[in-house]
Parts: structure tokens; sequence; C-alpha cells
């Protein structure tokens, strides 16, 4: 990662702030690990597609649905090639990594998982990669096994690998924990999962946003991501899957595009990726998601690793001198990827974030869907700080200034 000169960032800061209209300078916006700010290049690429080419895609053979259907497949290859895919087969567009999740647990799962078997997550996944597991496994009489990570919120290699029996058959980790910030080893334990004979599935949701997903280099047979944690509109998400294991699934959903043939008694499905896109697809969303890949490449995630972690140490070490502040996880700032969650002594944390939006600074409280995370962490609920690739040192400075005025606001010395 290469540093820039106080002047250099300063112009790369108002370069990148101008493509975002919503940042005009008057609030802070530091929720980036719920949804991210548009550029105007989304905006304006999603504008483009319902005012040049609004048709329902796949269905027509007019022009305009002609226009519809490409742009949609073109978005298709913008993906694949983002996270190195093999084939364009192996993308499948959902409404967000949830519904990506459910998608695998449901076809995947409900095929190939049977009584008896085993399925291992980490205690610090989002909800979104806990209940679907937790209900197959009620239902198929299988086995949900939890790994417990560090204090620090690290896994290692050989307590990853305890945790392998031959019963274990799939394995679903985040690549980057919505709460304390921690990047997971995914290509050494998908590995070790494949030498188990355990299939590996991936949440990238907080991943993919702020460093380099590559589905080959990692090894991973499915990963999930929603795209508005990546600049994109919200209700369009991936899920990459292995062709071979995308082929001996059911399909999720039934009707519409996902359909080959009907008769009375039955019908035949389509081929990838149509089998599992059921129905009219989210075609504007796509389109905003391909501008906003197109967008994050154009700065690159060597800068964007670097402007965050820039950011984060500057935040962490302020946050470091205050005794009353504790940061959850490592206290080293490039094991938390622009993800600072924290608690205040004294201050319940749903105070602490009212008083930050009185300073307009716009920061999360709560569980952040990761209440058995709390519990491991003992706590009920924390205050998350989350920057984007568009924050700045005057973001920071505004926090930690709003920060250092809270304890006084709840009444304390």
């Amino acid at each position: 990662m290469t540093e820039l000169s106080k002047a250099e960032r300063e112009a790369e800061d108002a370069r990148i702030l101008s493509d975002f209209p919503i940042l005009d300078g008057s609030f802070v916006y530091l929720d980036n690990g719920a949804t991210t700010q548009k550029p105007k290049a989304v905006l304006d690429a999603v504008n483009n597609y319902y005012l040049s080419m609004n048709a329902n895609p796949m269905r027509g053979l007019y022009k305009l649905s002609i226009a519809a259907t490409d742009a949609y497949e073109e978005a298709r290859d913008t993906v694949r090639s983002f996270i190195n895919a093999p084939s364009r087969e192996e993308i499948i567009f959902t409404r967000n990594a949830t519904e990506g999740l459910n998608l695998i647990a449901y076809t995947y799962g409900r095929a190939f998982i049977k009584e008896g078997d085993e399925i291992v997550i980490t205690i610090m996944e989002h909800h979104s990669n806990m209940i679907p597991w937790q209900q197959l496994c009620k239902e198929k009489g299988a086995k949900l096994t939890y790994i417990l990570p560090d204090e620090d919120g690290t896994i290692a290699e050989e307590k990853f690998r305890s945790y392998m029996n031959p019963h274990v058959k799939l394995v679903s980790m985040t690549h980057i924990s919505n709460v304390l910030g921690v990047k997971n080893d995914i290509k050494t334990f998908a590995r070790i999962a494949h030498e188990n004979g355990a299939v590996f599935v991936c949440d990238g949701a907080q991943s993919i946003p702020h460093t380099k997903v590559d589905v080959q280099d990692l090894d991973v047979d499915f990963l999930s991501f929603s795209g508005h944690k990546i600049y994109a509109p919200m209700g369009i998400g991936v899920v990459y899957g292995r062709k071979a294991l995308l082929e001996k699934m059911p399909p999720f959903l039934f009707g519409g595009e996902m359909i080959e043939y009907v008769t009375t008694e039955g019908a035949t499905w389509n081929e990838l990726p149509h089998k599992f896109e059921a129905g009219t697809v989210n075609d504007g969303g796509a389109v905003g998601l391909s501008a906003a890949i197109k967008y994050v490449n154009s700065i690159g995630f060597d800068r964007i690793e670097e402007r965050e972690y820039h950011l984060t140490k500057m935040m962490m070490e302020e946050m470091q001198t205050l005794p009353y502040v504790h940061i959850l996880g490592s206290d080293k700032p490039e094991n938390h990827h622009g993800i600072v969650t924290f608690t205040i002594d004294g201050v319940h944390p749903h105070d602490i974030a009212a008083i930050f939006d009185e300073h307009d600074v716009d920061i999360r409280a709560g569980h952040h869907c990761a209440q058995p995370l709390m519990k491991f962490c003992h706590t009920p609920s924390t205050v998350r700080a989350s920057i984007g690739l568009y924050n700045t040192e005057d973001d920071v400075i505004k926090f930690i200034d709003a920060l250092k005025q809270i304890r006084g606001e709840m009444g304390y010395k």
C-alpha cells in the first residue's frame, strides 16, 4: 500500500467526495457496514437504464427488450470478472447476501445434508449466515457446531482443524466480521475443509467492499454478497457457486424465467444461471452493481485498503487514549478492515448513537445482527463506526470530537 503525502491525500479526498452527491459536508457518514452511499456513476447508470432501455429482459424480441437483456448479461460478466469466477453460468443474481445464503442452505443443504451430518460455522456470524443453517439442521437432524475465536477474534489454523471430522459436510464462514472487523483466512480454511470432504461457503458481504476477492484463489464452493455494501443500489446481490454443484442443486424459487418447458404434469428447468433466477429480474439493480464495480475498480483496492487503514489507525489511536472507551476485538488497526466496534463505560449504545447524531455523525448501535457474538463478548449491544472509501481525516476528527463529549453530555465529569 502506497502512503500519500498530505496534499495528495487531500486531492484524492476531494476527487472521490465529488463523486457522491449526498456527501455535501452537512454530516459524517460512518455506517458503511450497514449500507454505502452511491456515486454519480451508479446513479447515472440506473437512471439511464430506466430512461433508455427499460423492458422485461430475456422475454421480448423487440429492440428495447434486447437492450435490457444485453445490459443484464453484461452486468453478469462484470461480476464474473470482478470475483474471477471461472464462468458466467456460476453468477446468480439475488436480492442480497441474506437471500443468497438462504438459497445455498435451502437448495444445496436440503439436497445433500442428511441426518447425523455436521455443519460448522463461527460464533461471529451475522444472523443471515447462522439462522438458515440452524433451520436446516433442525429439519434434517444434523448438528450445528460453532467455532469460538480467540479474544481478538482470530481463528488459528490448528483450532479450525480441530473442528473437522468425518461428519462435517459443510463449513460456512464470514470473510470479514461485521462486528470485529477480523479477516478470516478463508483460503486456508477452505483447503482444510476440502481435505476433509466438506463444502465451503463464504459470506463475502463485508469483504467485497474492502479487499480483492478472488473465488478461484480462495477456492470456495460458494460466495454470497450484497450490492448495496459496495456502493450499488439496494435489492441486488450475488451468489457464486461452482458449476458442478449448481447443476446438481434443485431450484430455489419456481416460475418465470427459471422454467424451460411446462406441461400440466410438470416442468423442466432452464440452464444455469437462469435456473435460480425466477420471475422478472432486477435489471436496473444489476446495471447499478456493474457501474459500482467499475467505479471501485477505477480507484483500485490498493488505494481503498490504504485509505481505510489510514483512517482506522487514526481513529483507533485516538480512541485508545480514552480509558472509558473499549474497542471489541484486536487492538491492531490492520485487523479491523474499517470496522471499529466499541462501548463507553456507563453509557448505553443507543444514547451514544443519539448523541453522535446530534453532532451530525452517523454510526450504528445495537447487536449488529450478531447476538451470539455479543453474548460471547459479554455485552448485549455496542456501537460501530464503519469506514468507506469516501471517508476522510476530517470525518475521523469530527467523530473523535463527538466521542469525547458523550460522557460529559450524559452527566459524567
